[in-house]
């Protein structure tokens, strides 16, 4: 299926105003829509492309009126230029949503070096990749991502988290506390909690790793089996809040650990009651800074 876009949705993507797209349009040609039978404008994927890559340049000075006289190469040039500029992130996210959109793994994997080669792989994450993660969730609530992107981009990222985790190595036993990561059953996306298993190890901490759409009965039988200090858990979209606030009152009440460690979108709802043993966390940076207390 060919994606679709609205104006309003290449400006939630690129960051240019529909004003500036319109402009730009009339004046300089700059995309092309096509127009539905009842006459209603719509972009395709080579015009989400081309805007990405036209707003990296713009903002990095170039006037509209030069960009547009440049060939196609020179601006894909320029913009591989300017990735590797270790401060501009939001220059290297547009490359990776175009990367997807192509399926190119090696403009993808060029992107992602680069930036872990110049500020490590933490850094990578938090400023890069999230960001990448939280635009391709735009993609979706707008109904224009293709499956087979999302699944193509997951892979090389998560591929990257484990080689990154395993490098790690083995932590002894009796060194560092003792972290059971797990995703409730029906949560499948998981890179957020293998970055954090990522965290742990580097601290030197021990990490009970058990994956996607665990039954709750199941992640208890392992505590029962392996004491464990903390528990931490990601609420993305697989619960209802009155669903989650039940979970958590579950847990606080069956789990014989210090902490419970929750994360995801959807903790972020007021209307769920978070009980005394369970904290929020909002991002890495703020669980990285935790930890030492712990």
């Amino acid at each position: 299926m060919t994606a679709r876009y609205s104006i309003n949705d290449l400006e939630k993507i690129t960051g240019i105003k529909a004003h500036t797209i319109r402009i730009w349009e009339k004046r300089y040609k700059v995309v092309t829509p096509e127009r539905t039978k009842t006459n209603i404008r719509y972009y395709l994927d080579r015009d989400l492309k081309r805007l990405l890559n036209i707003s990296t340049l713009n903002k990095h000075g170039i006037k509209i009126s030069h960009i547009v006289r440049m060939p196609e190469e020179e601006i894909r040039e320029k913009v591989v230029e300017i990735n590797s500029d270790v401060h501009d992130h939001e220059s290297q996210i547009n490359s990776l949503v175009v990367a997807m959109i192509e399926f190119n793994e090696i403009a993808f994997e060029r992107v992602l070096t680069d930036a872990i080669r110049k500020i490590g792989f933490e850094t990578t994450v938090t400023h890069i990749i999230y960001p990448f993660l939280e635009k391709i969730g735009v993609l979706w609530q707008i109904g224009t991502i293709n499956p087979a992107q999302e699944h193509f981009i997951v892979g090389l990222i998560r591929a990257r988290l484990i080689v990154a985790i395993d490098g790690k190595g083995t932590v002894d036993k009796g060194r560092g506390k003792t972290f059971l990561l797990y995703l409730p059953e029906g949560e499948l996306h998981e890179m957020g909690l293998l970055f954090y298993q990522f965290l742990l190890k580097s601290a030197g901490h021990q990490v009970i790793y058990l994956g996607q759409s665990l039954p709750y009965r199941d992640m208890l039988s392992v505590t029962r089996i392996r004491p464990v200090d903390y528990v931490f858990t990601y609420f993305i979209a697989a619960l209802k809040p009155d669903e989650i606030s039940s979970y958590l009152k579950d847990m606080a009440r069956d789990l014989d650990v210090k902490k419970i460690f929750i994360a995801g979108l959807q903790i972020s709802d007021p209307s769920i009651p978070i009980p005394e043993k369970v904290i929020p966390i909002q991002n890495a940076d703020a669980f990285r800074d935790l930890l030492p207390s712990l």
